[in-house]
């Protein structure tokens, strides 16, 4: 069986969510991508502590493809230092992960 992740990674506006979510699933980089949002996010940057509403990407796909999917995020993300985290998945519905085996290669 393959190792599964989930990757999150989050923007400023609806559309680069959207953006960076159909590259994904079109180059066959993730089986989903859930846009979830808006967020709102607490955090340091250049010596202030800053507040601002962001959307989420929650995509779906193996560890084989972390590298590429990392990749592909960085090339399409607006921001400086972007979010980009994997999560192992530690254990799925069988069928689910069958079929996200399927469309990350495209089967």
């Amino acid at each position: 069986m393959a190792d599964y992740i989930q990757v999150i990674t989050t923007v400023e506006h609806r559309e680069d969510a959207e953006r960076i979510s159909r590259a994904l699933v079109e180059a066959r980089l993730a089986a989903c991508v859930q846009i979830v949002g808006p967020v709102t996010s607490t955090y340091h940057w250049r010596g202030n502590i800053e507040t601002a509403q962001e959307w989420q990407c929650w995509i779906k796909s193996r560890r084989d493809r972390y590298d590429a999917i990392e990749r592909a995020i960085r090339k399409q993300h607006p921001y400086e230092v972007p979010e980009i985290l994997a999560v192992p998945v530690i254990a799925g519905g069988a069928d689910y992960l069958t079929w996200l085996d399927g469309e990350v290669a495209g089967e």
